[in-house]
């Protein structure tokens, strides 16, 4: 028997003497089982009953045996730990938690068997591939589209390996991107029309290559209208995706003048285009193309240019930075160093932060802060719920 002291940042219930339990809470007095899963002796207050039939076997979760008030203050003070590892303080503002069945986009995996295919996420710290037709993550167009992906398995897995399966909801239908290794013949590809004309998906992309097109897959950012390249990164959730936006707009304010850095299809760019001109940069020319395409289509809005450009190699320089009055960044989860050291040089007013990764964001923190910048106080947003993942928004203004 062993008392659990602490939850890591991972979800893992951390044993007094090291031990890594799983599915615990701080307090608890556990036995391990054989398999490894923990038998709760005495619970915690905030354990729940998890709200999804599949938690026991999938590994698509972490704490859904923890009240939601516990996971919002777990998820809190993993970005605390993150500032003061970096000698940083912050208040939080709120953690902005998007509801159950609400991920507009998931990355699943499809296996045939004898009997046909399944299509799901794996149990935890397994290859075993688990059917997960009720899950809570996602979007009840996403669960719709499982026969299609079935389908989509039989065609594309071998017996032996596995397929990726992207979805990614539209009002024009479930867009789908197939990673597999199957040669795409001519037969095949007709098959595949079919198979999107008979499941309503708006696209389905094999590899690198789109194979059919009922309708573009469109998604609102602002007023525009943009249909993103296959796989483009999307924010998982609408909820998730207002809440970061408010954020940056209330940071931006009536800024004339905005470079939104890893602009990516407009997510931010397109509505501050309401209120400022803005100049989009981002490494992927696809996505760039895809956002000015919306802004061209979209009434009311002030001037967007785009640039694509390396900001990983290549950052805009302060002398670049200069002409703005505010900057947007929501870099990858690596942070964005070079670019961050940047923008302290040119001494940009305000900056408007989104970060997916707080020990990257902390980082980052601290140069602004050093340079003379005050942080605000941080909103935590949970799209990734009942996850490890944390994402958070906040900015960065001169002193004085």
């Amino acid at each position: 028997m062993m008392r659990i002291e602490a939850l890591t940042h991972h979800g893992m219930g951390r044993a007094e003497d090291g031990t890594l339990v799983p599915r615990s809470l701080p307090g608890e007095k556990v036995e391990l089982r054989e398999d490894g899963s923990p038998r709760v002796i005495e619970p915690a207050p905030e354990r729940v009953a998890p709200p999804c039939r599949h938690y026991g076997a999938c590994g698509g979760c972490a704490v859904q045996h923890a009240s939601d008030p516990f996971v919002a203050e777990w998820k809190a003070g993993i970005v605390r730990r993150a500032l003061q590892a970096q000698g940083l303080e912050a208040a939080i503002a709120g953690v902005e938690t998007s509801p159950p069945d609400s991920r507009r986009r998931a990355r699943l995996a499809g296996r045939r068997t004898k009997k046909g295919a399944i299509v799901g996420f794996h149990a935890r710290a397994s290859h075993t591939l688990i059917e997960t037709p009720d899950c809570r993550l996602l979007l009840s167009s996403l669960k719709a589209a499982l026969p299609a992906l079935e389908a989509i398995t039989m065609l594309a897995a071998s017996r032996k390996g596995e397929v990726g399966l992207t979805v990614t909801d539209s009002p024009q239908g479930p867009d789908v991107a197939v990673e597999t290794d199957r040669a795409l013949t001519q037969d095949l590809r007709e098959e595949l029309g079919r198979l999107v004309q008979a499941h309503g998906l708006s696209r389905l992309t094999w590899g690198t290559e789109p194979v059919a097109m009922e309708e573009g897959p469109a998604q609102r950012f602002g007023t525009a209208s943009v249909v993103p390249p296959p796989g483009a990164f999307l924010q998982a959730t609408r909820q998730g995706e207002a809440a970061l936006l408010a954020c940056v707009q209330v940071s931006v304010g009536d800024a004339a003048r905005v470079v939104d850095l890893f602009a990516g299809c407009g997510t931010f760019t397109l509505p501050l285009a309401a209120r400022a001109e803005v100049h989009a940069v981002e490494g992927e020319a696809a996505m760039l193309a895809a956002l000015d395409r919306g802004w061209r289509g979209a009434q009311g809005l002030k001037r967007v240019s785009t640039e694509a450009r390396d900001l990983f190699r290549r950052p805009l320089l302060p002398h670049e930075l200069q002409r703005y009055d505010a900057a947007v960044m929501d870099p990858p989860r690596a942070g964005a160093a070079a670019q961050v050291q940047a923008l302290a040089e040119a001494r940009v007013p305000v900056i408007a932060a989104v970060s997916c990764n707080p020990a990257s964001f902390a980082r980052d923190a601290k140069v602004l802060i050093e340079a003379g910048y005050a942080m605000a106080p941080i909103t935590v947003v949970d799209q990734f719920r009942w996850s490890s993942h944390v994402e958070l928004a906040t900015s960065f203004r001169l002193n004085g």
